[in-house]
């Protein structure tokens, strides 16, 4: 038996890196998953490595009809949705000095605005599944700040302001809301900054995490495993901001 047995779950941002391992982690357990992404190839490619648990659907965030549509394929997929992981998530450099609007509306648009619809299309489907989890992905850097990446950072501590607001929202429906808030994550996307960079040198655990043990977190709060935890920050940054 698996720990989520039964349990259907979308997964934002799935096509490679964390997301694809929290995909993986969770048809492991039970699970049948939704992947969805901009990156059709590479999500195709990842549904297919999961086999008859996971189905892909090519997805831009930020676009409201195009989350009810992610739910109306995974009701007839699999049932009603019962899991939420919102990973997608972009980021951009800049000092704020030079920082360009569309730029910043960019992020904001992918990083907080797709949560909040990710949340808001859900939740029918939620009621009908008997409740549900939702986990939101945010950062270390939705605690502390960091410079030249404002959009982000914005964003990321907006989503920790939503979480604990769906939290008090939805749990009288019987769904829980929680944000995990990853350091430094050696990713495909990541390995070269990752390696070189200087934030986790000082911190107690002086290396990068891995995609599997962010997935661990996350099947954690999924499974019922975490039923008594809701509006919460779940930091996995090897201490980085225990300082």
């Amino acid at each position: 038996m698996g720990r989520i047995d039964g349990k259907t779950v979308v997964v934002t941002g799935a096509a490679r890196g964390m997301g694809a391992a929290f995909a993986q982690r969770l048809v492991s357990e039970g699970a049948s998953v939704v992947i969805t992404d901009v990156l059709t190839e590479e999500g195709k490619r990842t549904a297919a490595r999961l086999g008859d648990a996971a189905l892909f659907v090519p997805h831009d965030v930020t676009d409201e009809s195009a989350w009810n549509d992610v739910v109306v394929q995974a009701e007839s997929a699999f049932g009603p949705v019962s899991g939420l992981v919102n990973n997608a998530g972009i980021v951009h450099v800049d000092p704020i000095e030079t920082l360009a609007e569309a730029d910043y509306r960019k992020v904001i648009d992918v990083n907080q605005v797709g949560v909040f619809l990710g949340m808001k299309a859900v939740v029918g489907s939620m009621r009908r599944a008997g409740g549900g989890s939702i986990v939101n992905i945010s950062s270390v850097g939705g605690i502390i700040g960091f410079s030249n990446i404002l959009g982000y950072t914005a964003s990321k501590w907006a989503v920790r302001g939503m979480t604990k607001t769906a939290a008090q929202e939805f749990g009288p429906m019987g769904i829980r809301v929680n944000s995990v808030h990853p350091g430094v994550v050696m990713t495909e996307m990541t390995s070269d900054s990752a390696r070189s960079n200087s934030m986790f040198h000082d911190q107690p655990l002086a290396r990068p995490g891995t995609p599997e043990e962010l997935a661990n977190l996350v099947l954690f709060l999924i499974s019922d495993e975490s039923g008594y935890s809701t509006g919460s920050e779940f930091v996995a940054d090897g201490g980085f901001t225990s300082h």
